[in-house]
C-alpha cells in the first residue's frame, strides 16, 4: 500500500495529501441529496473513471467525514457491520427502504434502488 492511501487519521503528516482521485469520489459523495443514493458503480461512472472497487476503497479509507451511507452497494443491502447506523440515517432522511421478510437474515430492510437511486442530475429535490 503506498503512504498516498493510507487513511489520513492513521499517518497525521499525509492529512493534506489526499489523492486527487478520492477527493473526486468524496466530493460526489457530499452531492447526493438527503434520501438518495448512488452505487459505487454509479459514482465510478459519473466521474467517467475508476470502479466499483476503488470508489468503495476511497470510501472505506476517506469517506468517514461525509454521508458515506448514501454511496451504496448496487443491490441495496446495508454495508456489513454498519447496518444499523446506515438504517438510522435513511429512516431519519427518509431513504426508501424495502423492508425484510421474516426469512431474511437479521430482519434487515434493503434500500429501495428504484426509488432511492440518483442520477447525479438536477433532481436533487425529492424522490422520483
Amino acid at each position: 500500500m503506498s503512504e498516498q492511501s493510507l487513511p489520513q487519521d492513521a499517518h497525521p503528516e499525509y492529512a493534506d495529501a489526499l489523492p486527487e482521485y478520492a477527493e473526486r469520489v468524496l466530493d460526489v459523495a457530499e452531492r447526493i441529496p438527503p434520501g438518495r443514493v448512488m452505487t459505487y458503480g454509479d459514482v465510478a461512472e459519473w466521474l467517467e473513471e475508476g470502479g466499483p472497487r476503488q470508489v468503495g476503497r476511497v470510501m472505506a479509507l476517506y469517506g468517514g467525514a461525509v454521508p458515506w451511507w448514501r454511496v451504496v452497494r448496487a443491490d441495496g443491502a446495508l454495508l456489513p457491520g454498519h447496518e444499523l447506523r446506515a438504517l438510522d440515517r435513511y429512516r431519519a432522511e427518509g431513504t426508501p427502504l424495502k423492508e425484510a421478510s421474516r426469512a431474511a437474515e437479521g430482519h434487515l430492510p434493503r434500500l429501495d434502488m428504484r426509488r432511492a437511486r440518483w442520477d447525479g442530475g438536477g433532481r436533487a429535490e425529492g424522490h422520483t
